[in-house]
Order: structure tokens, then sequence, then C-alpha cells
């Protein structure tokens, strides 16, 4: 089974488990508008691609922890897209949540998955439950304080930041948190992966503000120019757009620099490779660099 079906059944089945006749219909219908269907999954398929790499000898914890690192992901989204901060109304190409179902029930859907990511995570320990504590804390340390994705969010309201501090806790947190969840997941150290999560999520959000700036609506799915008209600093406005690009290319080379030595080294190579021309794309950035060039 591919990673990205193997995520998607689990996602569905973890959903699935947190509804019964009892379960608000509401709330249940926005829950599954926030997780289905969903983008790249990047974070479960790291997670995934980490646990595989050393040796997941408990699939059903490594699965747990992906789907748990999504939800949470997913969960962000929702708040992200409220009025109080974004005010977005589309997410992933369709009507965000609380333009869909109300503010109200967009709330207490991203609650709902933050409480069913921790709750996925500690019924699939029952095999290797002397694993579930690490988990736990890797997991709510992406997620909460001092700089999770929580810790991201609100160095938005601050006066000043340091961009490296806001990009590691808006979106590499949850980066760290794939990748060493899936080799604790595994029953490995997961020291040696907090380089790869770091990187990666470094680069994802510089990804992130290029794509802000240039890309096409229609083809990111929610629209373009939020970081400009919020205030919120930018490894585009920082750098500027070329310089941004530059940036990009070397975290990902870092990325594939820092995968330690494994039986699935090459894969994540791979992986690393693959994502990085899915969000900045070789022949965009050259015709982003060309333009930026001719204008100047």
């Amino acid at each position: 089974m591919k990673a990205i079906t193997r995520i998607e059944h689990s996602l569905a089945a973890a959903v699935a488990a947190s509804e019964d006749a009892s379960c608000p219909p509401k709330l249940a219908g926005a829950i599954r508008h926030a997780v289905f269907p969903g983008g790249a999954r990047i974070r479960p398929q790291l997670c995934l691609a980490v646990a595989q790499a050393c040796g997941m000898d408990d699939p059903e914890l490594a699965d747990a922890a992906a789907v748990s690192i999504e939800f949470l992901h997913c969960a962000s989204l929702v708040h992200d897209d409220l009025p109080c901060f974004d005010d977005a109304p589309v997410r992933r190409g369709r009507a965000s949540v609380h333009w869909a179902f109300g503010q109200p029930l967009a709330v207490l859907a991203g609650d709902a998955l933050i409480v069913l990511a921790f709750h996925t995570l500690a019924r699939a320990a029952g095999k290797s439950p002397a694993r579930l504590p690490g988990l736990l804390d890797i997991v709510a340390a992406g997620s909460g304080m001092p700089s999770g994705i929580v810790a991201g969010q609100g160095w938005e309201s601050e006066s000043r930041v340091s961009l490296v501090d806001y990009q590691r806790a808006k979106t590499g947190a949850l980066f760290v948190a794939a990748t060493m969840a899936g080799a604790k997941a595994a029953g490995s150290d997961p020291t040696p992966w907090l380089g790869l999560g770091n990187w990666l999520g470094e680069a994802y959000q510089v990804a992130d503000d290029i794509r802000d700036v240039a890309a096409d609506p229609r083809l990111l799915g929610k629209p373009i120019g939020q970081d400009a008209l919020l205030g919120r600093p930018t490894a585009a406005a920082e750098l500027g757009l070329t310089g941004a690009i530059h940036h990009f290319n070397q975290l990902i080379a870092n990325a594939s620099a820092s995968i330690p030595e494994c039986a699935g080294a090459d894969q994540l190579r791979e992986l690393v490779r693959l994502e990085s021309e899915r969000l900045v794309p070789l022949a965009m950035s050259q015709a982003l660099m060309r333009d930026t060039a001719a204008a100047a």
C-alpha cells in the first residue's frame, strides 16, 4: 500500500472512531471538512518514512503518530483561518471551516482535533507502552509552548519577532515532531532526526513565503498576498524574492545532508527532493529570478 493511501485510511479510521450516534452531527461534519480532502500530507508521510528507515517494528504506533501530527496540523489550519487571525474564506481550494460551518463550530472542530490527536496516539500504544511517554512529549512540544505551533501563532501578536524563531515555531515545530516521532515510534533514538525536521520545516515556511508572493491562488488553494496584508515577517520581505529562493534551495540541501545513514536514507532524500519540487518548482523559481533580474 502506498504511504499516502495508508495515511488516508488511518485518518478515516481515527475520525470514525470518534463518532457515534451521540455525536453532534454538525460538529462531526466540521471535523471531517477540516481533515478531508487533505493536502500533500507531507508531515505524516515524513513520520512514516522515518519510522520505516528505523525499522518500524510497531506499524500501528507509527500510523498513530503520523495521524496525530496531521490532526494537529489540520487543527492549526482551522484556527489560523478564523476571523481573529487570517479571516481566510478558502482553504485547500474550498470554503474554510468557519465559512462553511460558522465560527463556533470551527473553534470546536479545531479543539476536538487537538484532543483526538492525543487520544489516537494513546490508544495505539498497547504493544509498545514504554514508547508512549516520549511520543507524547515530542508531539506536545511540537504543538504547544514554548516553541510549538501555538507559540508560532502567538508570535504574530508581538511587536518584534525574530524571523527564524517565528518560522521554527509556526511551521518547523511539527516537522521536527514528525521526524522525531517517527523514530520514537520505531523504538529508535529520535535525536539524530532533529536536524531533518528543522531544515525541512524552515524550508517549507520559506516556500510558503515565496508562494504567498508569486503563486497562482487557484493552484495554491488559498488567497495570496496575506503576509504583506497582515504585516507578517517573511523570508521574501527580509531577503527579497531571489534571496528567498536561494535560501530555500540551501535549506533543502541541508535537509538532505542531515539524514542519518540508514537503510531508508536514499528514499528519504528522494522524498525531500520531490517535496522541494512540489513546493517551489525549478521552472517557477528560474522564471521568478529572471523576472526579478529584468526588473532591477
